[in-house]
C-alpha cells in the first residue's frame, strides 16, 4: 500500500512537469522563428541599402565624366575612381611647380567638382577628394616622397591663388578647403613613360552607407600664402 503510494506521487509529478517543458520549447521555437524573421529584414534593408549605395556611386561618377567631358585632357578613370589631368597637369623632372596654364586648367575644372559635390546627390555620397602627386621611378624613395607631396600641395595652392586668369571665387574656396585634402604617393602605380608618370590625380572618396560628410570648418576667410613659391 505504501509502494502503490510512492508509484502514484511520482506519477503525479511528472504529469505536473510535463506542460513546463511543453510551453518552455513552444516559447523557444517561438523566439527562434522571430530571430529569424528579424535577421531576414535586415539583410533585406542592407541588401537593399547597399545596393543604393553602389547605384549612387556609380551615378556621380557618370557625372563627372561628363564635366571632364568638356575640359581637354582630363578623364574619368570610373574603376579607380580618379580624375586625371593628363598632360594637362604633368610636372617636369626634379620639379613640383605648374606652369601659369597648367593652373588655369585646374582652376577651370574644380567649379565643376565643387557644383557637383554641393548637389543633393553629391552631399549624400561625396566624402571628399584626395589630391595624389605622383613623380618617375628615378631616385630615392624618401625624396620621391618628399618631392609628390610638393606636387599635390602646389595644386591645391593653385586653388586659392590670388592672381592668374580663372580664379575662384570666396564661395568656391571655402568649399575647396573643406573638400579638397593632400595625399603622395611616389612612384607608385607609375605610368609607361616617367613623362605619364609625373602627374597629379584626384581620388574620390565616398562616404560609408548611414556616413554623412563632416561639416566644414568655422572660417574667417583669410586662405593664407602657399609655402611654395
Amino acid at each position: 500500500m505504501f509502494a502503490a503510494r510512492q508509484v502514484s506521487n511520482r506519477g503525479g509529478r511528472d504529469e505536473a512537469e510535463k506542460p513546463f517543458w511543453i510551453s518552455f520549447a513552444d516559447l523557444m521555437t517561438a523566439l527562434m522563428v522571430m530571430f529569424l524573421i528579424v535577421m531576414g529584414v535586415a539583410l533585406l534593408a542592407v541588401t537593399k541599402d547597399g545596393k543604393k549605395h553602389e547605384d549612387e556611386i556609380t551615378k556621380i561618377l557618370e557625372r563627372f565624366e561628363e564635366a571632364a567631358k568638356r575640359h581637354k585632357g582630363i578623364t574619368v578613370d570610373k574603376d579607380r575612381q580618379v580624375i586625371n589631368f593628363g598632360e594637362r597637369a604633368q610636372f617636369a623632372f626634379g620639379d613640383w611647380r605648374l606652369n601659369a596654364d597648367q593652373e588655369e586648367v585646374i582652376r577651370k575644372f574644380v567649379p565643376e567638382i565643387v557644383a557637383l559635390a554641393n548637389e543633393e546627390l553629391g552631399k549624400s555620397i561625396l566624402k571628399r577628394i584626395v589630391v595624389e602627386g605622383y613623380t618617375d621611378k628615378k631616385g630615392t624613395y624618401l625624396s620621391n616622397l618628399n618631392l609628390s607631396l610638393q606636387r599635390s600641395q602646389r595644386v591645391v595652392c593653385s586653388l586659392f591663388a590670388t592672381t592668374g586668369p580663372s580664379l575662384l571665387s570666396k564661395a568656391q574656396k571655402e568649399d575647396a578647403r573643406s573638400l579638397f585634402f593632400v595625399g603622395g604617393y611616389s612612384f607608385n602605380a607609375a605610368k609607361d613613360t616617367a613623362e605619364e608618370s609625373r602627374r597629379v590625380e584626384m581620388r574620390l572618396e565616398f562616404l560609408g552607407i548611414g556616413e554623412r560628410r563632416a561639416s566644414p570648418p568655422v572660417s574667417d576667410g583669410n586662405f593664407g600664402d602657399c609655402a611654395l613659391r
